[in-house]
């Protein structure tokens, strides 16, 4: 540790610690991650439209459950094959300019998707949304490790988990009521058409210059990270970790208007408190490991902690939710979804730890693709069980050791949470 003072008390703008960028986070800095979290309040709220449109648009067209469930989880078939390119993308170019195509697409597919009308053309507006939205993790990974320092990337990341939490908040709750009153397909429409007003200010704002000339010449190869022990604990655990998301994003309004018997209004409220709850406590949680982190806790123990307490509070959480009467079934729904929030706001902090400015981008396409494997499973076994059984016990069930699972692999296979010191020749 190198320390630069004037006095006897250490500032911490002047002590380097393990994942320390050495830049000050400055007001403008800021006010990028604010867009990244507006940015992932947008790709969240575009992915998760479909699900509360779900029982409508199975009545209009006339399809399975099962059919249904290949169409919510076709999004994540392109998003996930993505994920490495675009994580190679953002650390070979200019990493702005990539989150902005990548943005422009995906509003675009947002906004086909309430016009096409039939099964075969909404699954191809999805598999365009899956391909714009692929760069949003690596991008926002890339910049936070390269301009944000270790002590306060908890904060940072949960200011984007708030967006992504968010998203689906608003798309249940507004996106419920107005799907209720006018059709599903105005809300795409619009949401599609107002979500191009984010370009022009990132265009101004977006970080620029340095970062790609750097990354070429130092960012590690792919085998690199494959090497890595921790690298693949990451992958797994974020796959338990995206079960748990998935599963919830796309047949949680589903479970409440078909299982649970609620009109769709009550399940837009119900739904929304969810992630109004995990964008809640990801803010609190974010910003408590950056403090225990300042006082001197190890980063490792703090952000494993955070994570692997989470995740099995969410397996007991859902366990509650079909085990328990109906109103302490909602209550039991809100405290899983919370629990999710809590984990993910310290998901990303340790692999930008971990892979450091030059890898951040490729690790986190890597952890990204084998993560987001859980969006293509989940949502389409799901269907496949509500088909076979006609209810969600066994898909809860399932969730339940999912997530429990991935407890165990956050605190016990990921290894210390320090910068991997890579190869340069």
């Amino acid at each position: 540790m190198r320390i630069k003072a004037t006095d006897n008390k250490p500032s911490l703008a002047t002590v380097s610690i393990p994942g320390r960028t050495d830049q000050k986070v400055t007001g403008r800095l800021w006010g990028i991650v604010l867009l990244l979290g507006v940015s992932l309040f947008i790709n969240y709220l575009d992915r998760g439209n479909l699900s509360v449109a779900a029982p409508l648009l199975k009545d209009e067209l006339g399809i399975s459950s099962s059919k249904l469930g290949i169409l919510l989880s076709s999004f994540f078939w392109t998003y996930t094959a993505m994920q490495l390119p675009s994580g190679w993308l953002v650390d070979r170019f200019e990493v702005g300019w990539i989150m902005a195509l990548g943005f422009f697409i995906w509003s675009t597919a947002t906004t086909v998707t309430g016009v096409v009308d039939s099964f075969a053309s909404l699954l191809v507006a999805r598999l365009l949304l899956g391909m714009g939205e692929s760069v949003s993790f690596p991008a926002c990974s890339k910049i936070l490790a390269r301009h944000v320092p270790e002590e306060k990337r908890g904060l940072a990341n949960s200011i984007i988990v708030f967006g992504f939490a968010t998203g689906p908040a608003f798309s249940m709750f507004l996106g419920g009521m107005a799907m209720a009153r006018f059709g599903w397909r105005p809300f795409f429409i619009v949401v599609g058409l107002a979500s191009l007003l984010w370009i022009p200010p990132w265009l101004r704002w977006m970080p620029r210059g340095g970062a790609a000339e750097s990354s070429k010449a130092e960012a590690p190869k792919t085998r690199e990270i494959l090497q890595q022990r921790s690298a693949w604990a990451t992958f797994a655990a974020l796959f338990c970790a995206n079960y748990l998301s998935y599963f919830l994003l796309t047949w949680m309004p589903f479970f409440l208007v078909r299982e649970r018997n609620f009109s769709l209004p009550d399940m837009a409220k119900i739904a929304s408190l969810c992630y109004v709850a995990a964008a809640v406590v990801a803010l609190i949680s974010g910003r408590l490991s950056d403090r225990f982190i300042v006082g001197g806790a190890s980063p490792g123990l703090v952000r494993k902690g955070f994570t692997g307490v989470a995740m099995i509070c969410a397996a007991l959480s859902l366990i509650g939710v079909v085990a328990a009467g109906p109103v302490l079934s909602i209550v039991m729904l809100v405290l899983a979804t919370a629990s999710y929030g809590m984990c993910c706001s310290n998901v990303w902090a340790i692999t930008q730890t971990l892979a450091g400015p030059a890898a951040a981008g490729r690790w986190t396409g890597l952890q990204n693709f084998v993560g987001n494997l859980a969006g293509i499973t989940a949502p389409a076994l799901t269907g496949f069980i509500v088909d076979r059984t006609g209810h969600f016990f066994l898909a809860f069930a399932i969730t339940a050791g999912v997530s429990l699972l991935g407890s165990i692999i956050w605190v016990f296979f990921i290894g210390p949470v320090v910068p991997v010191a890579w190869s340069r020749g």
